[in-house]
């Protein structure tokens, strides 16, 4: 089937910025249209677009901080020599549009696209807008955004939610009971700190885990290099750096998710009905995006919240023992969490703007 269409999608820095186009970019290529995916020479984009069946590209990118460092100087350089990468590519791709889900590496791809007149469509996954985001909301056509409540100042701005990889929506806990060798239908605890783990909430599981193995099957996706080898024998917990194909099946299986409260992981928690416990990342790791996230999801009765600070053995079995003992309110409320098609939402936002 010949190509009806051309899209360049860009985004990177981290998987966040990456993950959620899958859905996106599956829709086009099934429709026959060509799809090229412009990302940074990290590496970190090519290997999540690998097993993707799309053209990939990669630019230099300077990295935006928020905070005073000699690397912004050298930076201040490498943006505007992407800026002339991105342009070479995008007269040789002659796309129709442009879809940029953030992050350091595609701000240089949007102004490319602003100057050549090409259209682009942007996604903000967090309640706040994040930097990237930010600086190329005057050269995009259309801002996609997770949240009603997300306040940017782009001229169209469509509330899409977040697109929910297709593996997830058909997660099956009769596999995950499989793959997993367990005989009983228990009441199952999953953990994930990230794609790449978090070593606070790590350590709290690791001092609770005698009581937790006790009361719950535990599924603990820790990060890389974290297993703890001492425990690998412990009944009723299972230890994973990272769980790929299988993950939609353990979330089905799931009864209770704690995990950070990334934009992309929080969506597919509240997609999926899951009810959970949230320690977003403190403002000394981060830009308290995951704070706002886990506040917008408290409030609207979604999610328990756990600060970090205030994350121990004794407040997180009390947190996990409070939604355990109110599962049917905490399922009912997430019931009110509206789950929008996402995917066909932005391909539409694509399809109005193309040239």
């Amino acid at each position: 089937m010949s190509a009806t269409c051309s899209i360049v999608f860009t985004g990177g820095g981290t998987a966040g910025h990456v993950l959620p186009t899958k859905p996106v970019i599956e829709r086009f290529l099934d429709r026959g249209d060509r799809v090229v995916f412009i990302g940074s020479k990290s590496g970190l984009e090519r290997q999540l677009v690998a097993d993707w069946d799309v053209e990939f590209n990669d630019i230099t990118a300077g990295k935006l901080r928020r905070y005073l460092s000699f690397e912004n100087f050298i930076d201040a350089f490498r943006v505007p020599i992407g800026v002339l990468q991105a342009l070479l590519l995008l007269l040789r791709i002659k796309p129709n549009a442009v879809f940029s889900k953030g992050g350091y590496v595609a701000f240089p791809v949007v102004v490319a696209a602003w100057l050549l007149r090409i259209p682009v469509v942007a996604h903000e996954s967090d309640l706040s807008p994040g930097l990237a985001t930010r600086m190329c909301t005057r050269f995009v056509k259309t801002q996609c955004v997770s949240f009603a409540q997300t306040k940017t100042k782009a001229k169209q701005v469509v509330v899409t939610g977040t697109p929910i990889r297709a593996e997830l929506v058909v997660g099956d806990a009769r596999r995950a009971k499989t793959w997993l060798n367990l005989d009983s239908r228990s009441k199952v605890l999953v953990v994930v700190g990230g794609s790449l783990g978090a070593e606070a909430i790590n350590q709290v599981v690791h001092s609770s885990i005698d009581e937790l193995a006790t009361e719950f099957v535990v599924i603990h996706v820790c990060g890389k290099g974290n297993v703890n080898e001492s425990l690998r024998t412990l009944e009723n917990y299972f230890q994973f750096e990272y769980i790929n194909e299988q993950w939609g099946d353990v979330l089905a299986l799931a009864d209770v998710v704690v995990s950070r409260s990334g934009a992309n992981a929080l969506f597919e928690l509240l997609s999926l009905r899951k009810p959970n416990i949230l320690i977003p990342l403190p403002l000394a790791q981060s830009r308290g995006d995951q704070i706002e996230n886990a506040e917008l999801a408290e409030q609207n009765g979604w999610s328990l919240v756990l600060s970090q600070d205030q994350c121990n053995s004794e407040s997180l079995i009390a947190e996990i023992s409070s939604l355990m003992d109110n599962l049917t309110q905490w399922q009912a409320k997430l019931q009110t969490f509206d789950v929008k098609d996402s995917t066909s939402l932005i391909v539409a936002e694509i399809d109005q703007v193309k040239n």
